[in-house]
């Protein structure tokens, strides 16, 4: 397989002879204001240009939009992505808004989807602490992971936008994949903390799953993304884990 770090969280991942989209935000940089009520709201989203142009990212076989908020899934892709290709979707609901776009081929990812023979099984996250969630529920909505599986690559899960929980546990143990992609810039909302995964968190995922290779992601390109890829690779330094760490530039394509 090969996974290119986007922006972001966009992804493009080859997998078994197929490529895939992941979570398009593919504004310009700087056009879009930043996220009310979080860190560094004042500061305008994407933070930075993509590596690559659009027609570029939008020539794969098929889409996966693990949720559907503006930094995983923008207008612009909304408008640039071809209506006919297909597109997976957490549920009905993310479903029901995106076909109102009018994108003609939405499944919805489950237990046993697949794509050009490749397995597509849903994972279960959680956008924030349970504390979080409490007071922002709403906001933060549900959110999924994705493992990809097929007998010529290895299994590979992608987290999503969630912290380390137990419904991360459980998929590390149900599917022991052997690539895991984190959604690990530390996203965070004043006085309530990280909605995505920081440091610990990766370090967490590391112990659960010490023979896998993590992938960072969703790093450096939204205002409210807090740690830096210099910190994450000083932490994994002071912890030993650079060899099992791996932090993709933008642009950057990783073969394993």
């Amino acid at each position: 397989m090969q996974i290119t770090q986007v922006r972001n969280a966009t992804l493009l991942i080859d997998y078994a002879g197929s490529r895939f989209l992941i979570d398009p935000m593919l504004a310009a940089k700087e056009s879009l204001p930043g996220f009310e009520g979080t860190a560094n709201s004042h500061l305008r989203n994407p933070r930075v240009s993509l590596p690559f142009p659009i027609a570029d990212l939008i020539d794969v076989d098929a889409v996966i939009v693990t949720h559907d908020h503006p930094d995983h899934w923008d207008d612009v892709a909304k408008a640039q992505i071809p209506k006919h290709l297909p597109l997976f979707v957490q549920h009905q609901k993310d479903a029901d808004a995106i076909r109102a776009c009018g994108f003609q081929d939405v499944r919805l990812l489950g237990e046993g989807s697949e794509f050009a023979g490749i397995r597509l099984q849903r994972t279960d996250g959680q956008h924030g602490s349970d504390q979080t969630l409490a007071v922002l529920s709403e906001l933060l909505g549900e959110v999924s992971g994705v493992v990809f599986s097929h007998p010529d690559e290895k299994r590979l899960y992608l987290a999503g936008d969630t912290v380390w929980n137990e419904q991360v546990a459980q998929a590390l143990r149900q599917h022991s994949p052997e690539v895991i992609i984190l959604n690990c810039g530390d996203a965070q909302i004043p006085g309530l903390g990280s909605i995505i995964m920081g440091k610990e968190d990766v370090r967490a995922v590391h112990q659960a799953a010490p023979e896998a290779t993590l992938i960072a992601s969703h790093m450096e390109a939204v205002n409210h993304a807090l740690l830096s890829r210099g910190e994450l690779r000083d932490f994994l330094l002071e912890h030993n884990m650079q060899d099992s760490v791996l932090i993709p530039e933008d642009g950057e394509t990783l073969s394993l």
